[in-house]
C-alpha cells in the first residue's frame, strides 16, 4: 500500500480550485466542499494501484495523471510514484484548464 502526500503547490492548487468555485456562488459552500471530497476520494485509488493511471509523459513511467470525475468535467491530479512506498501529488487542475500551474 502506498502513502499519498501532497506538495505545497498541490495544496495551493486545492485552495485555488476551492476559491474559484466559491466565486461562482459565495453563499453556497456545498459545491466547493463536494469538489474537495471528490478529489480526496479519487486520490484514494493511488494508495493501491497508482500504475493503473495514465502516463503523463512517455519519458517516465513514474510521472502519471489521475482523472477525477466531478460534475460535467472533473479534475486531473499530476503525481509521481516515489518508490514502493510513496505517491506524491504534484499538482491538481480542473480538466478545462490549459495546463498545470
Amino acid at each position: 500500500m502506498y502513502s499519498v502526500r501532497y506538495t505545497r503547490e498541490a495544496e495551493q492548487d486545492l485552495s485555488r480550485l476551492y476559491d474559484f468555485i466559491l466565486t461562482r456562488d459565495p453563499d453556497d459552500l456545498d459545491p466547493a466542499a463536494q469538489a474537495l471530497v471528490a478529489i480526496r476520494d479519487g486520490v484514494r485509488v493511488l494508495e493501491r494501484s497508482p500504475y493503473t493511471c495514465r502516463k503523463a509523459t512517455p519519458y517516465s513511467p513514474y510521472l502519471r495523471e489521475l482523472v477525477i470525475p466531478f460534475g460535467s468535467a472533473g479534475y486531473v491530479a499530476l503525481f509521481e510514484i516515489d518508490g514502493p512506498d510513496f505517491v506524491t501529488i504534484l499538482a491538481v487542475r480542473h480538466q478545462r484548464e490549459d495546463d498545470y500551474h
